[in-house]
């Protein structure tokens, strides 16, 4: 996408690109780039973006088979080699590592790391897009979470509790509150010999969510600052700390 930083075209290419090779019809090209306010002569509007877009996309492209963009009946479709497509790869590469979590956390770690190195930045460039990409967008970041909390899970299994203490440290002061990530580096520094640094996320996790959402952390996430204090088995290396998540 960085070859369409703004504007209606990359609105025109992100919304091909979430239809996954499937005919996006006129009517909802049109939603997509203008909304509830489109200009006059809108498919002569459109048909001229659709032609710019299918020039920039053949000199990207060197014109190869692999990306295509082409009429269909009432509509347009972009063709592209499946395989070409890091969103496509990342979410075939997230199943593949769920399937093996309970058995093979060595497998899950090289999967997902090779998997997230795909991502170089927000969705679509972090670009304003219409609604259907907007949704696209969303559905690929709860994966690229999901994908994270899987990973940690499983380097926490293998005992890599030192090693991903920066990353999610940056990860959790980036992100939007979020438990699970907390609770994975509280367990992390722990494990390290860094009890009072593993409370001390909890508490400022606590004060986040209280000045931003103006609730209390969740019941498992106070169970897990009790099990630190309590020094419980389960935070030992090894040791199955998932289990906490479903202990009272």
């Amino acid at each position: 996408m960085r070859y369409f930083r703004s504007g209606l075209q990359c609105s025109l290419l992100a919304a091909l690109l979430s239809a996954e090779g499937q005919t996006l019809s006129t009517g909802a090209l049109v939603t997509e780039l203008w909304g509830d306010a489109p200009p006059d002569l809108v498919e002569n509007a459109l048909q001229a973006h659709i032609s710019r877009l299918r020039r920039k996309l053949h000199g990207i492209a060197s014109g190869c088979a692999e990306m295509q963009l082409v009429a269909q009946a009432g509509g347009y479709r972009l063709t592209v080699d499946r395989a070409r497509i890091d969103a496509l790869a990342f979410t075939k590469a997230l199943a593949q590592a769920r399937l093996v979590a309970e058995t093979d956390p060595t497998e899950v770690s090289y999967r997902l790391r090779e998997a997230l190195a795909l991502w170089q930045g927000p969705v679509f460039g972090g670009a304003a897009v219409g609604l259907a990409a907007q949704a696209a967008a969303v559905r690929l970041e709860e994966c690229r979470l999901a994908a994270l909390q899987l990973l940690f899970d499983s380097e926490l299994r293998v005992g890599l509790h030192t090693a991903i203490v920066p990353e999610l440290t940056e990860l959790v002061r980036a992100e939007s509150p979020n438990e699970l990530l907390c609770e994975q580096l509280m367990v992390a520094l722990y494990r390290c010999g860094r009890q009072t640094d593993a409370l001390g996320v909890y508490r400022w996790i606590r004060n986040r969510m209280l000045d931003e959402l103006g609730v209390e952390p969740s019941p498992v996430l106070r169970n897990h600052e009790r099990a630190i204090l309590a020094h419980h088995p389960d935070l030992q290396a090894r040791q199955d700390h998932v289990a906490l998540r479903n202990s009272r």
